[in-house]
């Protein structure tokens, strides 16, 4: 049954349709997935209370319809498979992890969230690394600033240096302190990573650093900062992270 257009939901861009299902029957549906088609029934769908998915296939819910007449939902259609698998079979993903936990996590589909989370990758990532990251003082901010710089460089040059400093604790940053006030005082830009509480040493920030970097796009590798003027002190604590255009 087919009532006037509602506002448009959530999960599509425009809303065509008002659609009523029963409780009693599982009609086949096909579903348009950012491109993707995959035929599925309503009852699987539904296969999790409380999840936008479920909340799209209710008994008064909002949809849209494609040209031809499909069930349109605005996300990444290649990572729709995985969940359309749980909800049939309970089956979890082996591939495209961290993508299939973002889908996941979009349609609210809370016990494959959870299941996700206890995989060594998603685990690692959320538990291990980001619980790092939260512990050094202005982390993405200290990656956005140099991306700026490093894009401020770039102009008509094959790469751009970034001076780096990691100090891991509070003795080592007033060690630094001479060295930073002579980097400031040539007007060297420099960013400083540090201190932090927390185990992991210089390298892994270092690695944390190219990595995020990278996932953003960019080409970077980093290396000790090399000055015949820096004293052999320092040394430790002062790399360049190289941006490379072309």
């Amino acid at each position: 049954m087919r009532g006037e257009t509602p506002a448009c939901s959530s999960l599509c861009t425009r809303c065509l349709a008002h659609l009523y299902f029963s409780d009693q029957v599982s009609p086949v549906v096909e579903l348009n997935v950012g491109g993707v088609l995959y035929t599925t029934t309503v009852s699987t769908l539904r296969k999790v209370p409380g999840s936008k998915l479920a909340e799209m296939f209710s008994s008064s819910a909002k949809a849209c319809l494609d040209a031809e007449g499909r069930f349109f939902i605005d996300r990444p259609g290649a990572y729709f498979g995985p969940i359309l698998d749980y909800l049939r079979s309970e089956q979890l993903p082996t591939q495209h992890i961290p993508e299939v936990y973002r889908e996941a996590q979009f349609y609210e589909i809370k016990p494959l969230v959870k299941l996700l989370e206890d995989t060594p990758q998603i685990f690692g990532e959320q538990v291990a690394r980001k619980q790092f990251l939260l512990r050094v003082p202005a982390y993405s901010e200290n990656l956005e600033l140099m991306v700026r710089l490093a894009r401020a460089e770039a102009v008509a040059s094959r790469s751009s240096a970034v001076l780096v400093c990691v100090v891991r604790t509070e003795e080592e940053a007033a060690q630094c302190a001479d060295a930073l006030r002579s980097f400031e005082y040539e007007k060297k830009s420099v960013v400083k990573f540090g201190p932090w509480k927390a185990a992991p040493q210089v390298k892994d920030l270092l690695d944390c650093v190219k990595m995020d970097i990278a996932a953003q796009g960019y080409q970077v590798h980093y290396e000790h900062y090399s000055d015949k003027t820096l004293r052999a002190k320092y040394l430790n604590y002062f790399y360049t992270f190289l941006f490379i255009w072309w």
